[in-house]
């Protein structure tokens, strides 16, 4: 796994390669095969600055879903600040939602690029991973969520998630799933929050 994109680049360069995700972004969650130089023309770069950055479209989608995956992720932390335990877990789970209807594009978009290499399944697993970690812990010292449940668990349990049509009236039917994902989620808590606050 190659980890240069985490060089330290010029600011220009930098903000070059924001850019480039930025409008990547918009266009693949419009279109799946929004071609290359659309994308390099709206970013206002030129074609050998765009693929120093990007050298094909697979390593574009693959960037730009890394980067949105982190988002989602980093939400889970600023709701903990804000909110309790359980109201944060709940939140997230629609800013999931949201990102997994919205994002349809980008889901095709990535199934594209990446359809010669298999499974999806472990890409931005990790953000997401440490993500639903944190709001798990923070749960279960809090005795809002049964005891013992892992990362693995509940993304199993939202997986219904990913069969809801984004072109459909979904956010009723993702209101109804994710209620009841939570409402699973509490049963056999222990309410008296183990962690004590601080």
């Amino acid at each position: 796994m190659r980890e240069d994109r985490n060089t330290a680049l010029r600011p220009d360069a930098q903000r070059n390669r924001e850019r480039i995700l930025e409008v990547a972004l918009a266009e693949l969650t419009r279109a799946a095969d929004a071609p290359l130089s659309v994308i390099a023309k709206k970013a206002g770069v030129g074609q050998g600055t765009f693929y120093r950055n990007f050298p094909n479209r697979e390593a574009l989608v693959l960037e730009v879903y890394r980067y949105e995956m982190q988002q989602v992720a980093d939400a889970a932390a600023q709701l903990l600040r804000t909110r309790t335990p359980d109201q944060a877990l709940r939140e997230w789970m629609d800013r999931l939602a949201q990102y997994a209807m919205a994002k349809a594009g980008l889901a095709d978009a990535l199934r594209k690029a990446t359809s010669s290499y298999g499974s999806l399944a472990q890409l931005g697993h990790g953000p997401v991973t440490r993500a639903v970690t944190l709001l798990l812990k923070a749960n279960e010292e809090a005795g809002t969520i049964r005891p013992g449940l892992t990362p693995d668990d509940f993304v199993l349990a939202i997986a219904g998630l990913w069969q809801i049509d984004p072109h459909s009236d979904w956010q009723p039917r993702a209101t109804r799933l994710l209620d009841l994902v939570m409402d699973g989620l509490r049963a056999g808590a222990s309410g008296s929050g183990r962690a004590g606050g601080g």
